[in-house]
């Protein structure tokens, strides 16, 4: 039978969040049943819900970064048993068969993809995310929490950690460049860009944050960067031009994309993890001169999204949270929006325990 659980949700773009009741579908063989303890709010959410990414299905319950505990599974589960510590990201399914999920990339799946909420799901119902007190999910898109790692600084490493995490994998941050550190500058230093510093500075990179002011250089520096640069300076582009092997760009503004490439070297890459809602300018000769290369890179994998949780565990990598309670989530999203949030805001979904439903 459906399981039915409180939730936030709203009702349209520019309604409050209420907490009410959904229902969960009906649990299959391969589905595993998680108890939420923490959901992690992402600007993501805040886009979709309201309507800066087109029209979203409401009412709609969001949150892609989820952690808690497996309370039930189905008859075919072999992977996960009740009591495991699990999360869950931005996915909850995917067609399994293309090449693209049989190469670990269920994000590309080539059937499309079936998002944690806004999305159509294997029932034809619109699937509802981890503001709520329960999920139920393809036993697939479970990865396992290791102990080290609470659930509420976990949260968020399932968005936001692997969204950085993949960027800097592929691109080789932790390689060496001619016996030397790679030198990689993180463009932003919020949500994204604090996980970004952590797990490059981890890999072994010599990590810079780029930021228009110094404001959060001491931040930056305890997350493990070696220096702040304000972006904002006079004659900025032309003193650093050449001087980064990868620059992750984790911002979603409009920026001078042509300039940021100028200080990237020879063969340099620029990883873009934010999406502006404006449309950028390029000129291709920023890309040729030097062989330059600009590329986007939207979350990772199932396997790759483990990979980081244990990356993260292995070397003490968390989150940098606020927790907040059911009430709070209005005026974080403002927060969240305004720059005001350090790093994360989280959902304690032990406070749904004393809210009222409608």
């Amino acid at each position: 039978m459906p399981i039915t659980v409180k939730a936030l949700q709203k009702t349209g773009p520019d309604q409050p969040f209420r907490v009410t009741t959904i229902e969960r579908r009906d649990p299959r063989p391969d589905d595993v049943v998680i108890d939420i303890e923490a959901a992690g709010i992402c600007h993501s959410d805040i886009h979709t819900i309201r309507n800066e990414w087109g029209e979203a299905h409401f009412p709609l319950t969001v949150g892609h970064e989820i952690a808690g505990t497996v309370s039930a599974v189905g008859g075919d589960v072999t992977d996960w048993k009740v009591g495991d510590r699990v999360g869950v990201g931005c996915l909850v399914n995917s067609c399994g068969t293309c090449e693209e999920c049989l190469a670990d990339q269920e994000q590309n799946c080539l059937e499309g993809n079936v998002g944690t909420y806004n999305a159509t799901d294997v029932d034809g119902s619109i699937t509802q995310g981890g503001y709520a007190q329960k999920v139920v999910v393809n036993e697939r898109f479970v990865c396992r929490i290791p102990d080290a790692l609470p659930f509420d600084q976990a949260a968020p490493l399932l968005c936001a950690g692997i969204t950085t995490y993949a960027p800097l994998r592929r691109w080789g941050a932790g390689e060496k460049v001619a016996g030397r550190a790679k030198r990689v500058a993180v463009l932003g230093l919020g949500g994204l860009g604090h996980m970004g510093v952590q797990i490059a500075a981890a890999m072994g990179a010599e990590v810079t944050v780029l930021s228009r002011t110094l404001r959060k250089e001491a931040d930056a520096l305890a997350l493990g960067a070696t220096r702040v640069l304000a972006t904002s300076e006079e004659d900025f582009f032309r003193a650093h031009r050449g001087e980064f092997d990868l620059i992750l760009n984790t911002i979603s503004a409009d920026i001078p994309v042509n300039r940021y490439l100028g200080l990237l070297a020879p063969r340099g890459v620029m990883a873009v993890v934010g999406l502006p809602p404006e449309q950028q300018s390029l000129g291709f000769g920023a890309l040729i001169g030097g062989g330059k290369v600009l590329a986007g890179s939207n979350i990772g994998g199932i396997a790759e999204t483990q990979e980081m949780l244990d990356f993260c565990a292995e070397h003490g990598i968390a989150a940098k949270i606020e927790t907040i309670s059911v009430d709070e989530a209005d005026a974080t999203y403002d927060r969240v929006v305004a720059g005001d949030v350090h790093f994360r805001a989280v959902i304690d979904t032990a406070t749904f325990a004393d809210a009222a439903a409608e």
